[in-house]
């Protein structure tokens, strides 16, 4: 029997465009013979939109222009576990009842928990990981305290809240140049900077300071930048490494999505065995640290010397044409249409769990 799967792409982050891309690659490559389709797009207002597969984006082939279509209907939604879970707001009609979403939503209120807590009141099972999890990894100065409280290697760093002032010559003092400014729970190297002096210093926190209220300011690491894939609820499964290589002073923004030449993917990467073995034995005890389910992409930094760091944990990677995330499952042997089977598969698995338990708590 067909699921039905609501794919939930847009969203009011910074990320909405990438988002767009990544619902188009899962749409294309999503099996129809084992899944019925709903289109639910966010537009950079908030609302919910239903749309046709015909007609859902405009300039679909270019990153750079990507944007929803004017076609779309206003849906309301329906908290609960009784009946449909959204309505046509011009018809009043409900629509098919959705098996599960998989949200394709980067960024803020998609990726933080805000999505994930909003889908468990309407009582629908929901790919990757829950409120707590999403929370957790997308505030990136939470993920670094919860992974070295548990012994697990991150890049020093100093917090700074909007009203407060760290000084320059105290943030380089306790660790040194250059350092990078970010966001602490934005995606996508969004209001990312690295800093060498004083007047970038300045520069930098502005502009982080305009995509967050708390920003991150961490000691530049000197290594290669090595991600992993990781797979799975109770028993989650590790990609092999890959590794971006960067020609930019960072893997930013444009470079991961609209200057890819730019940049160079290398996977499986070019790592002795050892060190590789050790990478994903972290990114799985990261990622188990953190309470995440379903999926998540660990990004570290390997040292000369061999050390391990970890940057960041992504709960909602993306799933564009040039992602990290399906790429390094296509290495590992699970191709595109695969891994999006096995992560619907994954968060029914995890409602069916969460309802057996209520059973037997309540019976």
């Amino acid at each position: 029997m067909k699921k039905s799967v609501a794919i939930l792409f847009g969203g009011q982050s910074s990320e909405h465009e990438v988002s767009l891309q990544s619902a188009r690659n899962v749409i294309n490559a999503i099996d129809r013979g084992t899944h019925d389709l709903t289109l639910i797009g966010i537009d950079k207002s908030g609302r919910w939109l239903c749309f046709d597969e015909s007609d859902y984006l405009r300039n679909a082939n270019d990153p750079a222009k990507i944007s929803l279509s004017a076609s779309g209907k206003r849906l309301a939604l329906l908290p609960g576990s009784a009946g449909g879970q959204f309505v046509d707001v011009e018809s009043g009609v409900e629509l098919p009842r959705i098996d599960v979403v998989f949200p394709l939503i980067h960024g803020a209120f998609g990726e933080d928990g805000c999505l994930q807590g909003l889908l468990r009141m309407l009582a629908i099972p929901c790919v990757g990981p829950d409120v707590l999890a999403s929370a957790a990894c997308m505030d990136k100065d939470v993920t670094k305290r919860l992974l070295r409280d548990a012994g697990i290697a991150v890049a020093p760093f100093v917090v700074v809240s909007h009203g407060e002032s760290v000084e320059y010559a105290t943030v380089v003092a306790q660790l040194g140049l250059p350092i990078f400014v970010k966001p602490a729970s934005q995606g996508s190297s969004v209001g990312v900077s690295k800093v060498t002096d004083e007047a970038s210093y300045s520069a930098a926190l502005k502009l982080a300071f305009e995509y967050d209220h708390k920003v991150l300011i961490e000691k530049g690491i000197v290594g290669r930048e090595v991600e992993c894939a990781v797979l799975g609820n109770r028993q989650p499964q590790v990609s092999v490494c890959g590794e971006v290589i960067a020609n930019d002073e960072f893997y930013a923004y444009d470079t991961k999505y609209l200057n890819g030449d730019q940049a160079r993917i290398a996977i499986p990467a070019e790592l002795a065995s050892d060190v590789s073995d050790e990478v994903r034995q972290v990114a799985l005890r990261a990622y188990q640290v953190l309470g995440c389910a379903g999926l998540a992409r660990v990004d570290f930094f390997v040292t000369e010397a061999r050390d391990i760091i970890i940057n960041e944990v992504n709960t909602i990677p993306g799933f564009t044409s040039i992602s990290m995330y399906p790429k390094l499952w296509q290495a590992t042997d699970l191709s595109y249409a695969g891994l999006i089977d096995r992560l619907i598969a994954l968060a029914l698995e995890r409602a069916d769990e969460a309802r057996q338990l209520k059973t037997e708590i309540f019976s």
